[in-house]
């Protein structure tokens, strides 16, 4: 039988707001262990710092670009997302999985369970901390009472005992209490960050690249340490979460047998540069480090399968039964299509044709760097389009706009712009060239204005130059 696939994909969880990527004042000994025991992905980036299109380059395997989902789906629109595009569920269901999702779905037509997917229990609207509707399997609005990151654990125990035993499993597991507003979470957490520093949020220069929204005002404007205590506790309570779901696999005894991948749609400043938000935290929209960023953990105890006698999944001796080569840290490139394309190939699934995502299922298993592996990470937010490399960052703003580019190991805080077309010119070609490949003229960000509206664009209309 093919292994278990658990994704935790968290909303609005900076990379930096975690113990194992370097914060020492939060606690996350759940995520802590999962990547001292697993492979911690240091360099994991987002397609797209904002919910929808990130989200949508995860189920998908494609960038914005390819998908045709540029902003966030207002929770009223319920046209589809995108059309006739198969999902990595329905593609694991199409190959023996049973396939769940628990809590955040945002990616069009919240009312009803969407195709792929064979339970279903999705937030309806809206992101508070506490109290909130759900869509079950029939499409039932349930309005239920709680903190919401407990009932979505809730119900991904609830699957992990119901499910068929005699098929492997897909489960995807929302939280969203890293989301704003960011109050209202378990005092027994909030009150032991009352007292904290918060030296990982830097008191720096605000965001020279253009103004603040009103998001990214509302805190610091109320209270900035009560809105980082929030923070902190909501990262938190979403760790114990996933213990939670842990404690279930151990007690089912498939832990094993199961993959756990951790990880964000986007980033998240949380005063950082004077912002708080992620791409739409500013206008025009950023790509700062801290809105890109996101945490990426993979771990899975298995089973090499070096003689016949260890062959538990059915493959050849010589190969990892699921087993994930723990305790690596890698500083590959990877985002979203990445990711996407690794769970189909440690599921036996073929890749997607046109995404650009790449395995790097060796690395966890076998620990070595790819030949030929990328060098830069590329994402996009409606016209606006970023190339990222060890050492420069370059975002581009058409028709018309402020173009930046930063040097990264000089700036880590982008303060200096350094832009001319000539000091750009061979990123530029880069990053156009990426572009060519895989954008669809009817799905293209530089055209989003222009195209069928399909989905929510407020944060970028008349707001690119």
């Amino acid at each position: 039988m093919a292994p278990n696939i658990i994704v935790v994909l968290t909303d609005d969880h900076g990379q930096w707001a975690t113990g194992c990527y370097g914060n020492r004042e939060i606690h996350t000994p759940t995520l802590d262990n999962l990547a001292a025991t697993g492979v911690t992905m240091l360099n994991a980036f987002t397609p797209s710092p904002v919910c929808s299109p990130a989200r949508a380059c995860f189920f998908t395997g494609l960038f914005p670009s390819q998908h045709g989902v540029h902003d966030w789906i207002h929770p009223d629109f319920e046209e589809p997302a995108w059309l006739n595009r198969p999902t990595i569920a329905h593609i694991l269901q199409e190959n023996g999985y049973t396939t769940a999702l628990c809590g955040k779905w945002h990616l069009g037509q919240n009312q009803q369970p969407q195709q792929g997917f064979d339970y279903w229990s999705a937030v309806d609207r809206n992101y508070p901390p506490k109290d909130g509707v759900y869509i079950n399997d029939v499409g039932e609005a349930i309005q239920r009472r709680g903190y919401n990151t407990q009932l979505i654990t809730d119900d991904a125990v609830d699957f992990l005992r119901s499910h068929e035993t005699d098929k492997p499993f897909f489960l995807f597991v929302g939280y969203f209490g890293t989301h704003s507003p960011w109050s209202g979470h378990p005092e027994r957490l909030v009150e032991q960050y009352r007292n904290c520093t918060f030296d990982n949020v830097p008191d720096g220069p605000v965001y020279s690249g253009g103004r603040l929204t009103g998001e990214s005002l509302a805190p610091t404007r109320l209270n900035r340490s009560e809105a980082l205590a929030q923070y902190y506790a909501s990262v938190t309570h979403i760790d114990e979460g996933v213990g939670r779901i842990l404690d279930e696999l151990d007690a089912q005894r498939l832990r094993d047998d199961t993959l756990i991948v951790y990880t964000a749609d986007h980033g998240l400043n949380c005063g950082q540069h004077g912002i708080w938000g992620k791409g739409n935290g500013t206008r025009p929209l950023n790509m700062l480090e801290e809105s890109i960023r996101i945490p990426l953990i993979v771990n899975c105890p298995g089973t090499r399968g070096d003689t016949p006698s260890d062959n538990r999944i059915g493959m050849k001796p010589g190969s990892y039964n699921g087993w994930v080569l723990g305790g690596q840290r890698r500083t590959e490139f990877v985002d979203h299509t990445d990711l996407f394309t690794t769970l189909l190939d440690y599921a036996g699934v073929p890749p997607v044709d046109d995404s650009p995502g790449r395995s790097f299922l060796p690395m966890l298993q076998a620990g070595k760097g790819l030949p030929d592996w990328k060098d830069s990470q590329i994402a996009e937010y409606g016209p606006v389009r970023m190339i990222r490399t060890e050492k420069y960052k370059l975002v581009l703003r058409e028709p018309s706009g402020k173009n930046e580019l930063y040097d990264l190991d000089a700036d880590p805080a982008e303060t200096r712009n350094l832009y001319t077309a000539e000091l750009a010119v061979e990123l530029t070609t880069r990053l156009e060239a990426f572009f060519e490949a895989y954008a669809t003229p009817d799905h293209d960000g530089r055209n989003a204005e222009r195209l069928r509206q399909h989905n929510y664009v407020e944060a970028w209309r008349g707001e690119i130059s």
